[in-house]
């Protein structure tokens, strides 16, 4: 599966895994019999924290035992992830995987504790986060066709900001700069509200930002929006373009999704896929990912494994164009 068409993919899952879970063997009939641990490897408020509590809650209602959100930040969440890795393959310690420590950090670091696609089962992705790419108002642009010939004319002019070097949105202006085939300069900044402040008084000129962190800024015309980073339009901002209707193949998403030790029974891991997948169609969960800027997503054990392959594959691809060394 390639990188663009990945996450096409993804949403094919849901009929053929919902019978596969029809006869799960009797095993996972009695699981849960106690209350299951969810590791949220980044701080209490992120994405990554707040996507674990909507899951844990509707799986707590689902099974009739507590899940309950563990959070063990560090290291770009490999802290949390490694114990993960590490725990007992009985189904009670789940954690929530995002690109950073499932696919980034793979190119981040030159020893990760854990191996990201041996040491785990995926269980199913649940909910994509795409980011958008806002400008200062006074860049004389109003699409991404406008920018590419503003910084082809302007080479090493227009500085983009990100929250810190192999951030999403660091990776993603590089990828936006090697497809593109612009001379745009990086300055990263310690934290994304850092970037989007010095974007506002007109100290940088664009910046990759997240949906909930960007937007606001756009409806009260601060920052100008000119599209967005996934392969195709979000049902939260359709009236943007993507950057690839303008740079065939780019495309950029955070996502989220839950994960349990590698060789966790199969019954198990069935079972709460069948569940998850349930639980994304929710009303109320479609609402809660959408104040998070984020949309539901439905897949197979084995499609989000792959999908995990392929997003490790990519930030390769870009680590090794931008030059970028493990360290």
């Amino acid at each position: 599966m390639n990188h663009a068409h990945a996450y096409t993919v993804l949403k094919l899952a849901a009929v053929a895994t919902l019978g596969l879970t029809a006869i799960a063997p009797a095993a996972a009939q009695h699981y849960p019999t106690k209350a299951v641990r969810i590791i949220a490897p980044f701080p209490p408020g992120g994405s990554s924290d707040l996507v674990a509590r909507i899951l844990a809650q509707k799986l707590t209602e689902a099974n009739g035992q507590q899940f309950v959100v563990d959070n063990r930040p560090g290291a770009g969440g490999t802290l949390g992830t490694d114990l993960a890795a590490k725990s007992a393959p009985d189904g009670y310690t789940l954690a929530v995987g995002n690109i950073a420590p499932l696919a980034v950090n793979v190119s981040l670091f030159k020893k990760l504790p854990y191996n990201p696609v041996h040491d785990f089962a995926p269980i199913a992705m649940s909910a994509v986060g795409t980011t958008v790419l806002v400008v200062h108002p006074s860049l004389p642009v109003r699409s991404v066709k406008e920018l590419v010939a503003l910084a082809k004319a302007r080479p090493g002019q227009l500085n983009y900001g990100s929250g810190g070097s192999g951030t999403p949105a660091h990776l993603s202006g590089e990828l936006f700069r090697h497809l593109a085939k612009v001379n745009i300069v990086h300055i990263p900044y310690k934290g994304t509200g850092l970037s989007l402040n010095e974007l506002i008084s007109g100290q940088i000129q664009l910046v990759f930002a997240s949906m909930p962190v960007g937007l606001p800024h756009v409806k009260t015309g601060r920052l100008r929006a000119l599209a967005v980073t996934s392969e195709k339009r979000s049902a939260l901002a359709p009236e943007l373009p993507t950057v690839a209707e303008t740079v065939p193949g780019f495309q950029f998403d955070s996502w989220w999704g839950l994960t349990a030790p590698a060789r966790t029974p199969n019954d198990i891991i069935m079972k709460l896929n069948g569940q998850l997948l349930q639980i994304v169609k929710q009303q109320d969960v479609k609402e809660r990912f959408a104040g998070l800027g984020l949309e539901p997503v439905g897949t197979s054990p084995q499609q989000y494994a792959a999908f995990i392959k392929s997003e490790i594959d990519k930030v390769a691809r870009i680590a090794k164009a931008i030059g970028l060394e493990p360290q």
